[in-house]
């Protein structure tokens, strides 16, 4: 890195953000900024991002579709050239794909784990080298709810969503010892426009047993567009905080429905060990049963 970047980049972060020019992505986006980071934003579509922001020197919008190893590649490529390092990495883009498994055709599965658990591990396969280098980083990956507990009509959702947290859990160990830290983000219901009609992505099949419910979990599922009680702009806010603690959390419950469902997931578990306690543990080898 350069003496004249060094000097620009002094006392500010570097993010890299992906899913940049809509939903949480477009508040991720201001709330660096106003911080006085420079932002790369990246999206399918850069314009988009340039025509809510503007041209401006604290930011770098860039074409990245995540499920393109070399778009990541270019995307971090770029971000270093333009200003030297990158500090926070925030894997957030993201589809939603609803249905009943049955009804979800063997595309829809892997276009729904190519972009919400691989795309973010090209992502961060790109910038791992960078951070390294550095010995310091943050990688956050945006999660959801789901990623704690499953529910009808987004299994292969919330697939994608355990696949990211298991993937993340085991690579903040991997990479703590470089100086790197990890952060798992699970939001709650947040008005994104993630449930609106260019956004949700409907089966590709149907199956006649599934029909009635399917029909009923749509409905239900257009209803929600507006009106989530999470705001977009206060997570940003919230995700600022975060990465300014040392150290920061591996894991930021965000919304008070999240917490509710986490509260869940622990309470499950518990009923789950006490109710075969006794024989699970029972298993232990003994070499006089031989």
């Amino acid at each position: 890195m350069g003496t004249h970047k060094e000097a620009e980049m002094a006392g500010r972060q570097v993010w890299l953000i992906t899913g940049a020019a809509r939903g949480m992505g477009r508040s991720f986006v201001r709330a660096a900024l106003d911080e006085g980071h420079a932002v790369v934003a990246t999206g399918r579509r850069p314009a988009d991002v340039t025509g809510i922001f503007g041209t401006r020197d604290d930011l770098l919008s860039i074409r990245l579709d995540v499920t393109s190893v070399d778009d990541a590649d270019a995307a971090v490529g770029a971000a270093v050239e333009r200003f030297g390092r990158v500090d926070v990495a925030v894997n957030n883009a993201g589809a939603s794909f609803k249905g009943y498994f049955e009804e979800m055709s063997p595309r829809q599965v892997e276009q729904q784990l190519a972009t919400n658990l691989v795309g973010p591990m090209n992502v961060t396969r790109a910038v791992l080298p960078v951070m390294r280098r550095q010995r310091a980083g943050h990688l956050i990956a945006i999660s959801s709810g789901a990623g704690l507990l499953g529910f009808e009509y987004s299994s292969v959702y919330a697939a994608s969503k355990a696949g990211l947290e298991g993937w993340m859990g085991a690579l903040e160990q991997e990479v703590a010892p470089f100086g790197i830290r990890t952060t798992i983000v699970n939001p709650g219901f947040f008005r994104t426009g993630l449930a609106s009609p260019e956004s949700l992505i409907w089966p590709a099949l149907s199956v006649p047993d599934y029909a009635e419910r399917s029909a009923a979990q749509r409905t239900w599922w257009q209803s929600q567009d507006g009106q989530q009680a999470g705001d977009p702009d206060k997570l940003a806010r919230a995700l600022i905080t975060i990465v300014g603690e040392d150290p920061p959390p591996r894991r930021f419950l965000a919304g008070a429905d999240t917490i509710a469902l986490a509260q869940r997931k622990i309470d499950e578990l518990q009923a789950q060990i006490e109710s075969h306690r006794e024989l699970s543990t029972s298993l232990t080898f003994d070499p006089r049963d031989q």
